[in-house]
């Protein structure tokens, strides 16, 4: 893969607003009617509140005037009651339909961004491992969900009481609301100046969780290893260093907030005491009443509370656009083995008939193939030109000579040029990946299981299997009588990645569920190697049982189990040296193939 490849899986480009807010677009229009209720509530909630000094306003009045009655501070008294019971329901109205949307919104988003991960190719997971998904998928959609529920309800809250207010308290003193706003645009400078570095600054705080929570499921994958070579010391220092980088990030985005809070509190409060000197000296001089102080004064402190709102939805939004952008460079990734829309549509048309025809008749057939990693100096392959037939072929080679490569390669794991790889002479970049795998059971050298029951985790590729079709093939993986042993038999729990199980048995396993899959192709990468010398027979004679009209490759470095393949692949840098049955290759004195067989000898004796 070329870098310009890598580029295309993992964007840079700091995407503009406009477009992350099209990720959030269909979301929106899908809950429209709900938003709508909710900002209605929170609109009645905001008048409302604005209705109370006024409230207050003609009871200081009365007051002052000496026109009081029992009778009217009652029903003043009883309009506030009932405005209080109003603002109650309303705000748990909108407290429902809005947060809860907010929820809803970070559920959606999780989903498409799973399911959009599960259509990458391999080269995706190179660039992106677990940790770091894993952190777009809770700490990035925590705060994009943050800012879509409470910072676009303080947001909105805030522009509609501040606006009110100021008309408000323009009504009852132009000169008063002047001095109010005076301190403002401290307060609009400090949110700019702040804001740009809260988003670079939040994004390192993301990088870091990323870090170390791949870390950290590293380190529980490995715990075994750890502990065997008594690593627990170093993985904890190494551990404590990526948490203190974390709170250090953590503490640089603290001190951007620490700036916006007490700014905020600052201008209120300048605004405020303005208020107190200016104001207390029109209503000695009788230029407004003293209720009207008292609105003026509960107007302001709403007015406060949009100033402080500005630092923290300014926290919050630039926080969500920060995760919003992480998230969109993962969802702007896209698999470089997806085929073109028109390709697409004909391989949803030609589907059926090309896996009718490659069932038939299996062949695959590699022209000129090369394939290099990226960064990688040698190519990992270059110019195989094969043809593979129904029968097993064994393949082998020196460390780095291109047998997993090829694996993966024929498994589509990664892209390829045109005109390199057919299946059933048809050029595999005009079929779906999925459509070639449907047609491959793959093991891997590192089989992968997961945290369920045996019986589960064979019957992966065929979930409608029968129990007597899951004992059979762990009968010919040589599997049934060790899980029989087992104090659930079949319904036992392995644990995660297997731990239960030793490696042998994992191998065994993950080869019971590819000769279950009963698919044209198997493919073994080097599975068979925690295995001893019978064991590998037993597994060799089910799979030769179940290989006929079948294309099996099977990676070993094991004479034993090379000799009774059909014939024999020779890998050396990325090119076939040899290709025939593995007496012919004895008796022609390959060079690597004389030094193994020696040296297994050797051991044998």
């Amino acid at each position: 893969m070329t870098s310009s490849e890598s580029e295309q899986n993992h964007p840079q480009t700091k995407p503009s607003l406009a477009v992350l807010l099209t990720l959030l677009k269909p979301i929106y229009a899908r809950y429209r009617s709900r938003l709508l209720l909710g900002f209605l509530a929170l609109l009645a909630v905001d008048f409302l509140q604005l209705t109370i000094p006024l409230y207050l306003k003609e009871a200081v009045d009365v007051l002052e005037n000496g026109t009081a009655t029992s009778q009217g501070l009652l029903r003043l008294g009883g309009f506030l009651l009932l405005t209080a019971a109003a603002i109650l329901a309303l705000r748990f109205s909108w407290r429902m339909l809005i947060i809860g949307f907010s929820r809803r919104m970070e559920a959606d988003l999780r989903a498409r961004l799973f399911s959009h991960i599960l259509t990458m190719d391999r080269s995706f997971f190179d660039q992106h491992p677990p940790g770091d998904i894993m952190a777009h998928a809770s700490n990035d959609l925590s705060a994009v969900q943050m800012a879509s529920g409470m910072g676009m309800v303080a947001a909105a809250d805030a522009l509609v009481i501040s606006g009110a207010a100021l008309v408000l308290m323009i009504s009852l003193s132009p000169f008063l609301t002047l001095m109010a706003i005076l301190p403002l645009p401290l307060l609009g400078f400090s949110a700019w100046f702040l804001s740009g570095r809260l988003h670079t600054r939040f994004d390192q705080v993301q990088h870091s969780f990323g870090l170390i929570t791949e870390f950290a499921r590293n380190s529980m994958v490995a715990i075994r290893l750890i502990k065997g070579y008594t690593r627990e010391q170093q993985q904890i220092k190494a551990f404590s260093e990526l948490g203190e980088k974390y709170v250090a990030a953590n503490l640089r985005v603290a001190v951007v907030q620490g700036l916006l809070f007490p700014v905020a509190i600052l201008v209120g409060n300048l605004g405020m005491l303005l208020i107190l000197y200016y104001g207390g000296r029109l209503v000695i001089n009788e230029v407004i009443t003293l209720g009207a102080f008292v609105a003026f004064v509960h107007y302001l402190y709403m007015l406060i509370w949009p100033m402080m709102a500005v630092g923290w939805v300014t926290n919050i939004a630039q926080r969500g656009f920060t995760s919003l952008a992480r998230i969109h460079r993962l969802l702007a990734a896209r698999s470089r083995l997806e085929s073109s829309l028109q390709v697409s549509e004909q391989s949803k048309v030609g589907g059926k008939d090309f896996s009718a025809r490659f069932l038939v008749d299996p062949l695959i057939s590699l022209r000129g193939l090369s394939y290099s990693y990226t960064g990688a100096r040698v190519p990992a392959l270059t110019g195989l030109e094969l043809d593979l037939r129904p029968g097993i072929l064994g393949i082998a080679g020196r460390t780095g000579a291109g047998k997993s490569t090829l694996c993966r390669l024929l498994t589509r794991q990664y892209p390829l040029q045109d005109g390199m790889l057919f299946f059933a002479d048809q050029e595999v970049n005009t079929l779906a990946p999925s459509l070639i795998r449907d047609q491959i059971s793959y093991v891997s050298q590192n089989p992968v299981l997961f945290s369920s029951t045996i019986a589960e985790n064979i019957s992966l590729a065929a979930p409608d299997a029968s129990p007597k079709e899951i004992e059979a093939v762990a009968e010919l993986a040589g599997l049934h009588a060790e899980i029989l042993a087992m104090e659930r038999g079949y319904q036992t729990r392995i644990g995660e990645r297997g731990l239960r199980l030793s490696g042998g048995q994992k191998q065994r396993l993950a080869i019971a569920r590819a000769l279950l899959a009963d698919r044209p192709v198997l493919i073994i990468d080097d599975a068979l190697s925690a295995l001893d010398v019978e064991t590998e027979q037993q597994v060799f004679a089910g799979i030769r049982a179940r290989a006929a009209g079948k294309i099996v490759l099977i990676v070993s470095h094991r004479l034993k189990l090379l000799s009774g393949t059909d014939q024999v692949l020779l890998l050396d840098q990325g090119r076939v040296v040899a290709l025939d049955r593995h007496e012919q290759l004895l008796q022609q004195h390959d060079a690597f193939y004389q030094a193994m067989a020696q040296k297994q000898q050797r051991r044998a004796s």
